[in-house]
Order: C-alpha cells, then sequence, then structure tokens
C-alpha cells in the first residue's frame, strides 16, 4: 500500500481511542481478545520507543451487561450507576490484557470540564507526562458516574482529541467498527469509495460525515470527523480505521495507509501560540532580568523563577499571565505553575531551592515554554 502517513512513521507519541462496540464486541461483554491484541501491539510499539494513552469507551456498555439490562437506559442516574459498574471491569480488563507484556496501566477518569479549567488542566498533562515517563499506559475514559451533558453525547472521541492537545500528541487513532471515511454512506451506495487522504480543513467534511453510529456507541462518524478537526488545531493528525484490522497500530506506524487520514495545515508551534495569545484576558505579570528576557526570546527558553524579579496581581496555578521585561513591555504570556503568592516567596531562587521556601515543588519552572508564547 502506499505510504502516506508519514508523520506517523515519526510519531514519538500517540493518542489512541477505541469505541465501545469494539471493547464490548457490540455490547456482549468485555471482549478480552481484543484488548489483548490491542495490548500487543501497544507493547511493539513502546519497544520501538513510541509512547502511547488510550482512549477507551465501554465503561455504560460494560456495565449495562453486567446489571442485566436489554437495553441502554435513558434515566442519568441508571446511566451513572452503569458507568460506575462497568469502570470497574474495564480497569481490570485492561491490566490484565498488558500484564503479559510486563507493562502496568493507569486508568484515568476525565471529564471536559477538567480539560477547560486551567488548574485541572496543568495538573492531568504533569500526571500523563509523569506516567509516560515511567513506562505505564494512561487508560483514559469520561468520568460518566458524575456528569451530565457528556454522557448524553456520548463523546469520547471528542475527548480523544482533546487528549491529543493536551499532550501534544503527534497524531490521534481512532479505532472504529468502520472502515473510515467514504465519499458516501456505503450503507445505502455499494459504489462509495474509501477516503484515503483528506484535509482535516476541507470545507464539506462534516456534510460527508453524516449518519448514526452503532447501537452500542452513541458516536458516529460525524463525531469522529469533529474530533479530527479539534486534533488539527494543535497540528496533530487523525486516523479514523478499523479496529478489527490485523496489526492496525502497528502497520499505521510503519507509514502504511489504513482507513482514512486527516492531514493537519497547522504546525504545532503556532497553534499552541494562536491558542495562547487568543485569551485577551490576563490574570497578572512576572517582571524578569534581562538575562531571563533574552534567553526567552532569542532560545524560547522556560521562565525560572531564579530570573523573576517582581510578581503583579493576584492568579492561581494554570491562570495565563504576561511576561516583562525589565522595561515593562510584554514578551511573551503562559500558563504560571504556582501562584502569585507563591511566586512571591521564591523571586530569584533557583529551582533547586524551591522546596526549601515552599515546602513542595510542582514544577522546576515558572513557566514551562511549552504553555508559552512569544509576544511578536
Amino acid at each position: 500500500m502506499q505510504k502516506i502517513i508519514e508523520n506517523l512513521a515519526r510519531a514519538g507519541l500517540l493518542v489512541v481511542k477505541v469505541g465501545s462496540s469494539l471493547v464490548t464486541a457490540e455490547g456482549q461483554g468485555i471482549d478480552q481478545a481484543a484488548l489483548g491484541r490491542w495490548a500487543a501491539q501497544i507493547a511493539a510499539l513502546k519497544a520501538q520507543g513510541t509512547q502511547v494513552i488510550f482512549v477507551s469507551s465501554g465503561a455504560i456498555a460494560e456495565g449495562i451487561k453486567r446489571l442485566g439490562w436489554l437495553r441502554r437506559p435513558r434515566a442519568l442516574n441508571e446511566l451513572q450507576a452503569a458507568a460506575a459498574v462497568g469502570q470497574m471491569g474495564i480497569a481490570q480488563a485492561y491490566e490484565n490484557a498488558f500484564a503479559p507484556h510486563n507493562i502496568h496501566t493507569a486508568q484515568i477518569l476525565l471529564t471536559h470540564e477538567d480539560l477547560s479549567n486551567r488548574t485541572r488542566y496543568l495538573n492531568a498533562r504533569s500526571t500523563l507526562r509523569t506516567l509516560l515517563e515511567k513506562g505505564i499506559v494512561p487508560i483514559i475514559n469520561e468520568n460518566d458516574t458524575v456528569t451530565t451533558d457528556e454522557i448524553k453525547l456520548g463523546d469520547n472521541d471528542t475527548l480523544g482529541a482533546l487528549v491529543t492537545n493536551l499532550v501534544e500528541a503527534d497524531a490521534l487513532i481512532i479505532l472504529t467498527d468502520q472502515q473510515g471515511l467514504y465519499d458516501s454512506d456505503p450503507r445505502k451506495n455499494p459504489q462509495a469509495q474509501l477516503i484515503a487522504r483528506i484535509s482535516a480543513e476541507h470545507p464539506d467534511l462534516e456534510s460527508m460525515a453524516g449518519g448514526a453510529g452503532s447501537s452500542v456507541g452513541t458516536g458516529g462518524m460525524y463525531t469522529k470527523v469533529l474530533a479530527a478537526k479539534r486534533a488539527a488545531l494543535s497540528g496533530a493528525a487523525t486516523v479514523v480505521a478499523s479496529g478489527r484490522e490485523p496489526d492496525v497500530l502497528v502497520r499505521l506506524k510503519q507509514g502504511e495507509s489504513v482507513g482514512t487520514l486527516f492531514t493537519s495545515a497547522h504546525s504545532r508551534i503556532n497553534a499552541r501560540k494562536q491558542w495562547l495569545l487568543g485569551h485577551v484576558q490576563l490574570c497578572g505579570s512576572l517582571m524578569v532580568d534581562e538575562g531571563a528576557a533574552q534567553a526567552i526570546v532569542d532560545k524560547h527558553a522556560s521562565l525560572l523563577p531564579v530570573g523573576c524579579v517582581r510578581v503583579n496581581g493576584h492568579f492561581h496555578r494554570g491562570e495565563l499571565v504576561a511576561v516583562l521585561n525589565s522595561e515593562g513591555r510584554e514578551i511573551a504570556r503562559g500558563l504560571i505553575n504556582y501562584s502569585s503568592s507563591d511566586v512571591g516567596k521564591i523571586l530569584q531562587t533557583p529551582s533547586a531551592g524551591i522546596a526549601a521556601k515552599l515546602g513542595y515543588v510542582i514544577e522546576k519552572e515558572l513557566i514551562h515554554r511549552d504553555n508559552m508564547a512569544l509576544h511578536w
């Protein structure tokens, strides 16, 4: 096959999302064999140096099975109860699937709100980074036991895209019970052609993706297209492919064309800069010395407390602040790792001395360069 997915071949971090129908064998119960196949593929990728975050649907579907219900309920409290029951099974199933490969997993339950709140955003990002550094595969699911609108949407495709942007992954792979995006509905048109590659910014993309999803999940190709558009904002490509394809993850990583590739016209740096600079309301500012200013502007370095000489305003961890040079001119802005009161205590302090003054360390930087955009 034509090797068109060059960015996946070079990818160092992938987010893989798997739908409910695949995880639970169309609602019959957790498909342990399928989980085992994906675990083996992820183990192979990890052996090659590729990190993987797994976004899994299926908690509600598995809970429905365990509770003996014949169909998906509509009442919110029953959906939440099913999610609570099903999450126990999903977590254990993934742990069992990865155990033969000596890989540990971690369950992380998120809501869309967690990723829109700056403090929660940074905490989730730090946790995921730490897990990946330790060689652990994070298994992420939406926290359906406490969410409301998110359950009604059933949209873990969007959650996959949000996680992709959160960790700045190279690509999002959505495994589903469909082969990919077609130029027309293959259920109605036997001559429909699979689209191998298309821009995530294509003007007709959403209209091409019309149609409902499976009876188990509530997503469809439409939500996958929206996820691809969202992931593209951070420069990530998205692939929608059948989860039943043999060794689909390994083949994609090798550069093989499987399913539909949604390309992004955004570079990661520009997308990140636009995201940060798009926030017009600043919560405070930090004045830095000439050395720190030069390092930030010329080398796009992180801001360390040793280079910060003054803090202005009242802000919390994760909020947006401006970085000012000694003349008071804004040179950058970014998401702060410490509150204004904590910053005031560690001004001009080497990173190694943070713990002595605060009693703890969140990060060694006040603002990490990944969370900072230069104000050109």
